[in-house]
């Protein structure tokens, strides 16, 4: 870690280095069994937001600007290795999809925002354990010399 100071579910893009763990901040519902998960994603429509949501993209950007706001640039600059084209696509599909806020303020040269609505937060919250189990994950396999 470079030693800057960091608010609990940020961590900095590019490295190992993440902390996680939080619960989610509003009553999300918690399935019970795979079997129940199985036939929840039956539906289209959750398949899709799942694939959104889960996309290499995607959980960057929703762990990025959780508790953040920041301008496309600044995004940009703190998810490294997405092309131009990449973010402005993820932007789009996750602001449809209910999760991302774009706030275009009316100023010259434009100055537009984005930030997580509280679905956003939802979905950063609950995935930020996962990118955790991951990290402890690989951790795990390269200290026992099995890759990563």
């Amino acid at each position: 870690m470079d030693g800057t100071p960091r608010r609990p579910g940020t961590f900095p893009i590019g490295s190992t280095d993440f902390e996680v763990g939080y619960p989610p901040r509003s009553k999300v519902a918690v399935v019970a069994t795979v079997r129940e998960l199985q036939l929840d994603t039956s539906c289209p429509f959750t398949r899709l937001l799942v694939e959104h949501v889960t996309s290499k993209w995607g959980v960057l950007v929703l762990l990025t600007l959780d508790e953040r706001t920041l301008r496309w640039s600044a995004l940009k600059r703190e998810i490294e290795g997405v092309s131009e084209k990449m973010l402005i696509q993820t932007l789009q599909t996750l602001e449809a999809d209910g999760l991302v806020r774009r706030d275009a303020l009316p100023v010259v040269p434009p100055h537009v925002e984005y930030s997580l609505t509280a679905d956003g937060h939802d979905a950063a919250a609950l995935l930020a354990p996962l990118v955790g189990w991951a990290q402890q994950h690989v951790q795990e396999r390269s200290g026992a010399g099995l890759g990563g």
